[in-house]
């Protein structure tokens, strides 16, 4: 299962996480509303795929979206594209809606959006619903992520 996979990357890394059972949610919306939290403190989990076919993880606040130019700018790419929901499966092992950087088939690079630190967050934790809470600043550290103005 995902969320085991996401558990065995933190601890590994000396990361304290909590994965907890939330219910199935059919939106970032319900999955706040069905923790009690605003769309702010989720964390989404997105997958870009770079024209040489590689990918990264970048972490968003559920009330925000990217700015494209700015983590095209961050990353140094011309071109960033949203893979298709088979492509990030693949690219990461896990399905959309539940995707985390903890536990990924392969260990992307991962981009933060400076909004996101200095709080404990929730986020995908790799099955369907559960979410995983952790601090952001742990995260960042942890994941040696870039973090910047990306939204």
């Amino acid at each position: 299962m995902g969320t085991e996979r996401a558990a065995a990357d933190a601890a590994e890394r000396g990361l304290e996480i909590e994965v907890v059972e939330r219910g199935t949610a059919s939106s970032l919306e319900e999955a706040a509303a069905l923790q009690g939290i605003e769309p702010r403190d989720i964390v989404k989990t997105l997958v870009a795929k770079r024209s040489d076919g590689t990918f990264l993880f970048v972490l968003v606040p559920g009330d925000r979206q990217i700015a494209w130019k700015k983590l095209r700018s961050v990353v140094g790419v011309n071109k960033l594209q949203l893979p298709d929901a088979e492509q990030a499966l693949a690219a990461t092992g896990y399905e959309r809606g539940t995707i985390t950087p903890l536990g990924s088939t392969t260990a992307w690079p991962v981009v933060a959006d400076a909004s996101i630190t200095g709080r404990r967050i929730s986020m995908g934790a790799g099955d369907h619903g559960h979410s995983l809470w952790v601090d952001a600043d742990a995260l960042v550290e942890s994941l040696q992520a870039t973090v910047a103005d990306i939204t």
